[in-house]
């Protein structure tokens, strides 16, 4: 598989970079829906908020690498057998889940920061509070970043049907195209 995107298909860093942020996001999703459960002597109180805002500081710089990403080698050619309606509802989808994705984590970052204190990444580095002393800040950020959350993986299940709609039923290698589906079988089944 080459690292970069082809105009066929989407190259090893594409698919790392794909998979692996859906994945972080689910797990951030059942965590923070966890630890909002949590009770102040529970063992997790403290360590689970701690863990979520020091992955959603490596999910945001990982989001920054996937934009620079997609400009520096752009996403492959839509298929030729989609539809104009259908080459439009994607473009809209995925610029809807980044731009929804930016809005989680600057949320995020402003719930962790409304009491003007830093933001400890895994202990590696910390992120300083731009804004403070706003406890409504937290707040209205928390009830944004859960309605957020929740109309991201919702985005996310319905762009993971059109996955499976086109290998499924439209028989396309659009799903192919970003699980690292050996490129010369690609090009042999859209001929």
């Amino acid at each position: 598989m080459l690292i970069r995107n082809t105009s066929h298909q989407f190259g090893l860093i594409a698919v790392l970079l794909h998979w692996s942020m859906a994945l972080a996001i689910y797990a951030m999703f059942a965590l923070g829906l966890w630890m909002v459960g949590l009770g102040y002597y529970d063992s997790w109180y403290h360590d689970a908020p701690e863990i979520h805002k020091s992955i959603g500081v490596i999910l945001f710089l990982t989001l920054m690498v996937r934009l620079l990403w997609r400009v520096i080698s752009p996403p492959p050619k839509p298929l030729s057998s989609y539809s104009p309606l259908v080459r439009i509802s994607a473009v809209v989808a995925h610029l809807l889940l980044y731009t929804l994705l930016l809005a989680i984590l600057i949320s995020g970052y402003l719930i962790s920061t409304a009491d003007g204190k830093p933001v400890a990444v895994f202990n590696l580095f910390t992120l300083p509070a731009l804004f403070s002393g706003a406890g409504e800040q937290a707040d209205l950020a928390g009830d944004i970043h859960l309605w957020l959350a929740w109309t991201v993986v919702m985005l996310s299940v319905l762009h993971g049907l059109a996955a499976l709609k086109h290998h499924f039923i439209d028989r396309d290698s659009t799903l192919k195209r970003m699980s690292g589906y050996p490129l010369s079988t690609l090009l042999e089944k859209d001929k």
